[in-house]
């Protein structure tokens, strides 16, 4: 039976909701070994041994959400910090100097940046625009569809922001208080306005096999370019702080099917969840970008895991493209990633 899906995949005659949910259901360690096995080859048809890397500028870390799983919630009790739009320039300006090739502005959804038509956000992306020559990547929570024109014209390439399920119960569990079709919407409003589009997923939440295969359809069937899942790690202060937190494997298993279902889209190996020490499971999988590389020293923090290999310098670029060029891969220049970028825009 899997034997059969994985061939009709590899050969590029796509693959149904319900053969995505047989594979995401492998459990047999030599299945599951033929399956990455496949991702991995797929992955190599499309793109190729170049592996691209987007460095991570968490520059804001309030938030105005209140959601179950992360660290930065609302009511969670923590320092944080606000990077001002010259620190921000600066930091993105070091991380373009070492050689990734995007830069990924991420923050909570913090209210001073989302007041007034988000006039400091679209003026830091501006100004970051002026400062590099590599694309922007923003991650800001969900917008007000009127801004995204804003964020394209002052220098947004991509719009990233994931779903994190795609079960609407599930979703008000976890993003509590949340608009589900609003954010669903962030998508397709990047879209509109003519930039690329990240959706992504969890494992981990309480979702079942059936809800990672509807993600999948569903991230694929809204045109998002780049697609993502990240385990849940358990936060200190949040509701779900004494929830067991998962093996690799899940996520992994979840890459390679992402890989089979959609072979021709972008997707992520973070470092935030493992650090450097799940890259290459990763990149074996069938993933092909690595996101969340944070150099050190900068006092910049992660996501799932705040301060996971960022002072020790794991988290860098040098020794991320140490790791690659081990399994063989080829870090992309900057030119082969805007090559990248303007056929998935022309598609």
């Amino acid at each position: 039976m899997y034997e059969a899906i994985l061939e009709k995949a590899s050969e590029g005659r796509g693959i149904g909701r319900e053969e995505i949910e047989k594979l995401l259901s492998i459990d047999d360690p030599d299945t599951l070994s033929s399956l990455f096995e496949t991702a991995h080859s797929i992955k190599r048809k499309s793109f190729g041994d170049r592996v691209f890397t987007y460095g991570f500028v968490y520059f804001s870390t309030y938030c105005r959400n209140n959601c179950s799983f992360c660290y930065y919630r609302k009511s969670n009790g923590i320092e944080r910090y606000r990077k001002s739009a010259d620190e921000i320039v600066m930091l993105s300006g070091d991380l373009q100097d070492n050689g990734v090739n995007l830069v990924d502005l991420t923050m909570g959804e913090d209210n001073v940046m989302h007041n007034d038509n988000c006039r400091e956000l679209v003026d830091i992306i501006g100004k970051v625009n002026s400062a590099v020559s590599i694309p922007i990547m923003l991650s800001p929570g969900a917008a007000k569809e009127s801004v995204f024109p804003l964020f394209r014209d002052s220098g947004a390439d991509w719009f990233a922001c994931y779903q994190e399920t795609h079960n609407r119960d599930l979703f008000s569990k976890r993003r509590i208080g949340q608009d589900y079709d609003h954010r669903y919407s962030q998508r397709d409003w990047a879209r509109k306005y003519g930039m690329l589009a990240e959706d992504g997923i969890m494992v981990g939440i309480g979702e079942t096999t059936g809800d990672v295969a509807d993600s999948i359809v569903k991230m694929g069937s809204q045109g998002c370019e780049q697609i993502r899942v990240m385990t849940f790690v358990p936060q200190e202060g949040t509701p779900m702080s004494a929830s067991l937190r998962k093996n690799r494997e899940d996520e992994l298993k979840v890459i390679a099917v992402m890989r089979l279902a959609h072979p021709d889209r972008l997707i992520p190996a973070s470092l935030d969840v493992e650090g450097i020490e799940g890259l290459v499971p990763r990149i074996r999988a069938g993933a092909n970008i690595v996101t969340s590389i944070v150099p050190p020293h900068m006092e910049l923090a992660g996501v799932a895991n705040k301060d996971l290999d960022i002072e020790n310098g794991m988290r860098s670029i040098d020794h991320v493209i140490d790791v690659l060029e081990t399994e063989g891969c080829v870090v992309g220049s900057n030119s082969d990633y805007s090559s990248l970028l303007r056929r998935m825009r022309a598609i």
